[in-house]
């Protein structure tokens, strides 16, 4: 049985609000989970996407994605926070689809939820490993190629 799902979705950035329909990112996040969850997915603009990289990782830009996990049991909560701009630009740089991209982040930040990490070379490998048979799983393509 696949692990439930509650899923708040916000968009503090409009702009791709149509690329990314509930039930799309409902999906993603699932594919990712192993046990059940509640989930915030917020969509913002580089100022607040800066902002909580500063506050929270003393890290002054706006990344791709940034995973604040409060519970990994019995239930994972977490809230995720996509930069628009910084997933626009990083899909244009690598050739990406936008909406892949979205949905690589989207896994990623679901799998930071539940532990994992690419702090070290092995911890990366496995990471980057599980991320490709996931997002193959949903019809994407390798995000490392």
């Amino acid at each position: 049985m696949k692990p439930s799902l509650s899923l708040s979705l916000q968009f503090a950035d409009k702009r791709h609000r149509d690329l990314l329909p509930r039930h799309k990112v409902a999906r993603w996040v699932r594919a990712a989970l192993k046990s059940d969850a509640e989930l915030t997915v917020r969509i913002v603009d580089a100022e607040e996407g800066q902002a909580l990289n500063r506050d929270f990782r003393k890290k002054d830009y706006a990344t791709n994605v940034l995973t604040f996990d409060y519970a990994r049991e019995p239930v994972v909560t977490a809230d995720l926070i996509l930069c628009a701009p910084v997933i626009e630009r990083e899909a244009e740089e690598q050739g990406k689809d936008v909406v892949a991209h979205y949905a690589h982040m989207l896994v990623h930040g679901t799998l930071h939820a539940q532990g994992w990490d690419h702090v070290k070379k092995k911890q990366a490998d496995a990471m980057e490993a599980q991320e490709r048979e996931i997002l193959a799983e949903l019809g994407f393509g390798d995000p490392y190629a």
